[in-house]
């Protein structure tokens, strides 16, 4: 069953039972809405309590029916609404944990609303490029007034019940639980106590109006246009709360929120954050390691080296309260790294994000050593030293010599082989690539490699702990570069290439910014440092000479532009300043360069740029999804949306070429094989990207 029903002397509980979340799938809502009917026909029920098993009152909508017909087939959550105002007899939500969306929405249809402490209460459609659209919008002023409700509506963010609770004039609550244990026996109490209330009070019946009117709603729209410019969601919130004043009827109201969030079902953006809701939910899912695996007791940790990244990922897993010991061969890099983990902090308690005694109490966790052997208990260590070989080499070594058996041992490596890695030691099976994104302190995306001989509970630990230290992770196998840099290598030699054929870093840069990317990627390269880039073509050169790059990115290098580092790059820099000034002098060194090389420089259109660097993006994931570096499109889309700066609204690389029409993209690409740089043939589609688009399918099913 996905609702219970039981009758306790004379009130009726329905509780939702349909984990994790109690979403309101169908058959949920058939049950409830049997639930209700059967409370009614009892003449011994004298007022009936809905709430939720488990660790929900409801999260809303149940994922697993999204978008199919089953969402939206009745008994639809309006109709189980209306039936609930409709009830002769008194309904009461007992609310805890979570009430989010329609279970929201539900709430609100009830006539009475108790909550237990700590509950967390929200409508998150925005975030979903949706407004509510169960009567969110028209019943939420109502009950908070309109200010409060429509930035709850606006922002998506869940608040607390007992602040929610604190509000002057709040009709949302009618009672507060003392605790959550005590829930359930006074809402049967309250339950009871207004079994002869009549008439029921329905939140439709209360009024809704801001004193400042139209002015207050334009302030908002204003307010919203600055923050999501490329998601109508927000502005199309306002409208429909701004209905709730305006509309001399409830249902015309209704009518228009129902109206709004069926038009943006449809939109590309709200496509693209459904799409991402699923997506970032499927990364923490191998397929080969079942969810009951055992995973192994992180209690403390290590990280070998203080500099930029080692002091990133350490901050990761103090934030979380796990001890850190930070390892270095000199002791002025460890007091340089500690400095700069202290200045991070110091910065966030400033700006108001960290409390002071928090800061104290993350640093309390941390310690240093110079001695391998002073982390021989560490269940996890994680090396972030020079992306060279040897070097690792040497590491792994001395970890294997020292560490206790069990412990997990993983490499920051950018690209290189994990498995190789893995070969320095005698247990291969403990061996993991964990690769954080700089500053990785901030970003969210955790490239997860798989070696050959990576254990399945290694596997299963790596991965609760990236949600421990709230990373969103994606499993990569073993290739150079693993999925984002591998991909990002075809991006910059088509960046390249388009300066050799007459486009300025400028020109490509603003086209692909205008796409919604962060940066482009002469801006990336400059944060980066040109370096980095510099070395990995060096070894590329060796392994494949084949391979075709542009010397432009090589001779900037040559000069010592290696980016904001420098105060140099493709761009100038001002002393303390982030801005990317055009560099004449950038710019004359790719005009030398064409006349070296004996190119004609040709116009080329911004839409020829954006198409080239992302389809090179696609075709580049179809080869990875093919060879089984990746298990899924959407965890290649997770990886560039939360670590490469590809825009949210467009869903990924993979959905947006999904969107378009994977026809559509491999034309495209016939039309790129004329060029005479598409060397070894790039410009081919991928098999699978070939099959797909021949058979009219999609990346993600």
């Amino acid at each position: 069953m996905t609702a219970d029903y039981k009758v306790h002397g004379d009130v009726a509980v329905i509780t939702l039972n349909n984990p994790p979340v109690n979403g309101l799938g169908y058959a949920t809502r058939v049950a409830l809405a049997a639930g209700l009917d059967k409370a009614s026909a009892d003449t011994s029920v004298k007022s009936i309590v809905i709430t939720g098993a488990g660790k929900a009152f409801s999260g809303g909508a149940d994922i697993k029916e999204f978008g199919s017909p089953k969402a939206v087939a009745e008994p639809n959550l309006l109709s189980v609404i209306l039936a609930i105002e409709n009830s002769s007899k008194p309904v009461v939500a007992a609310m805890h944990s979570v009430a989010m969306g329609g279970g929201l929405e539900l709430a609100l249809g009830c006539h009475y609303r108790i909550a237990a402490p700590g509950t967390q209460v929200a409508l998150p459609e925005v975030k979903l490029g949706l407004i509510p659209g169960a009567g969110g919008t028209q019943r939420l002023p109502r009950v908070l007034g309109v200010e409060t409700a429509l930035n709850m509506i606006v922002s998506g963010e869940p608040v607390k019940s007992e602040l929610l609770a604190q509000q002057p004039g709040q009709k949302l609550f009618d009672k507060m639980a003392a605790s959550p244990e005590s829930l359930a026996e006074e809402a049967l109490a309250y339950a009871r106590s207004v079994a002869d209330a009549r008439p029921l009070p329905l939140v439709r019946s209360l009024p809704s109006k801001h004193p400042l009117g139209e002015a207050y709603f334009q302030f908002a729209r204003n307010m919203v246009k600055g923050m999501a410019k490329n998601i109508p969601a927000p502005a199309k919130c306002v409208d429909a709360v701004e209905a709730s004043t305006t509309r001399k009827k409830f249902d015309d109201g209704m009518a228009f929120e129902r109206e709004i969030f069926t038009n943006l079902m449809f939109t590309p953006e709200s496509r693209a954050l459904r799409h991402i809701f699923m997506a970032e939910r499927a990364t923490s899912k191998i397929p080969d390691i079942p969810e009951d695996t055992p995973q192994r007791e992180i209690k403390s940790m290590a990280v070998i080296g203080a500099g930029t990244m080692g002091g990133g990922i350490a901050m990761n897993f103090l934030n979380a309260g796990i001890p850190v010991k930070i390892l270095e061969m000199k002791q002025e890099a460890l007091d340089r790294g500690i400095a700069t983990i202290r200045k991070n902090y110091e910065s966030q308690v400033k700006k108001g994000k960290l409390k002071a005694d928090k800061y104290e109490q993350r640093m309390s966790l941390l310690s240093t050593t110079l001695d391998y052997n002073d982390m021989k208990d560490a269940d996890l260590v994680i090396e972030a030293v020079f992306e060279e070989m040897g070097v690792k080499q040497k590491v792994f070594e001395k970890l294997d010599e020292v560490m206790k058996p069990g412990a997990i041992l993983a490499s920051n490596t950018s690209t290189l082989d994990v498995n190789r890695i893995a070969s320095f030691t005698k247990r291969p099976q403990d061996v993991v690539g964990l690769h954080f994104f700089s500053p990785a302190n901030v970003m969210k995306l955790l490239e997860v490699v798989r070696g050959a001989g990576t254990g399945k509970d290694v596997m299963a630990t790596v991965m609760a702990v990236a949600k421990k230290i709230r990373k969103t992770a994606v499993v990569s196998g073993v290739c150079d570069g693993f999925i984002g840099n591998r991909m990002i290598e075809q991006y910059s030699r088509q960046a390249g290439f388009l300066l050799d054929e007459g486009a300025t870093p400028q020109q490509v840069d603003k086209a692909i910014e205008k796409f919604g990317f962060a940066m482009g990627p002469f801006r990336m390269g400059d944060l980066a440092g040109n370096d980095i880039g510099w070395a990995i073509r060096k070894r590329r050169a060796q392994e494949r000479p084949d391979l075709m790059h542009s010397r432009t990115a090589d001779k900037l290098c040559e000069l010592g532009r290696f980016g904001q580092k420098t105060g140099a790059g493709w761009y100038d820099y001002q002393a303390g300043k982030r801005d990317a000034i055009p560099s004449d002098l950038v710019n004359k060194m790719v005009e030398d360069h064409r006349k070296e090389q004996g190119i004609a420089p040709r116009k080329i259109a911004d839409d020829e740029i954006v198409q080239r660097l992302v389809f090179s993006l696609v075709n580049e994931a179809a080869h990875i999804l093919e060879e089984g570096i990746a298990s899924r499109a959407g965890d290649i889309d997770m990886v560039y949306l939360t670590g490469y700066g590809f825009p949210t609204y467009r869903g990924g690389p993979m959905h947006y070429a999904d969107q378009l029409g994977l026809f559509n993209v491999v034309q495209a690409m016939k039309r790129f094989q004329r060029n005479p740089r598409d060397d070894a043939g790039f410009w081919e589609p991928a098999p699978l990207l070939a099959r797909l688009a021949a058979e009219g399918k999609t990346f993600t099913p």
